[in-house]
């Protein structure tokens, strides 16, 4: 199960954070790679600095600032960010995310798109599942979550630049049917919360809901 979600930078925000990108200094992606993915691997990254720290706060906060994701991911730490480029030539073949980063259990990743998706060609992100491919091409501020365990690829860029910021979770609830109960619940909480306000019907499904997630979450 794949999360799309609109508007999680604003325009001023994704305006300094191409800035701040494009003051930075770049290295060749394949240095945080996993030995296998290291072989398809072909994109810039940004290196440490005060720069990248910005981004990793700015980014921190507008995703915890978002209900959906906060319901979707039920974050316990973002393990690890980075800010990845594409210029023509430059892809990301097949491979599946590293399940531990700095040592921490990666449950989910994600990509907030900072480029115009009219200004580059080609640099889908493309999910592999048993029903087939899923393009996922988003605009500057959206961001899409997806399980780290799923095969995925970043489709050769052609023209022009992709710039992203791409992330790693990890969640206190580690098995991703749990999390897709407690969101669906989540969901309909707030749904019917928002047609009928506070009633006893409700209050039911908030007290299975926490029960739920008292049973499921790991410290």
């Amino acid at each position: 199960m794949l999360l799309c979600l609109q508007n999680v930078c604003s325009d001023e925000a994704v305006t300094q954070l191409r800035q701040l990108a494009s003051e930075s200094d770049y290295a060749d992606g394949r240095k945080t790679a996993g030995w296998a993915a290291r072989e398809v691997k072909r994109n810039e990254q940004v290196e440490a600095g005060p720069r990248i720290d910005t981004i990793r706060n700015m980014v921190r906060k507008a995703l915890m600032d978002q209900p959906l994701f906060v319901s979707f991911a039920q974050p316990k730490s973002i393990t690890r960010m980075l800010v990845s480029r594409y210029t023509p030539g430059m892809e990301y073949g097949l491979h599946v995310d590293d399940a531990l980063m700095g040592g921490r259990r990666a449950d989910l990743s994600f990509t907030l798109f900072l480029s115009e998706p009219e200004s580059y060609e080609g640099g889908a992100l493309v999910m592999e599942g048993v029903d087939g491919e899923t393009e996922i091409k988003l605009a500057p501020g959206e961001v899409v979550v997806y399980p780290t365990a799923a095969l995925h690829r970043v489709s050769p860029v052609t023209k022009g630049e992709r710039l992203a910021v791409v992330g790693w979770v990890r969640s206190l609830v580690r098995r991703p049917d749990q999390r897709e109960i407690l969101f669906d619940l989540d969901r309909a909480c707030r749904s019917l919360f928002d047609r009928s306000g506070k009633t006893p019907e409700l209050d039911l499904l908030l007290k299975s809901k926490a029960n739920l997630l008292r049973q499921w979450a790991e410290d």
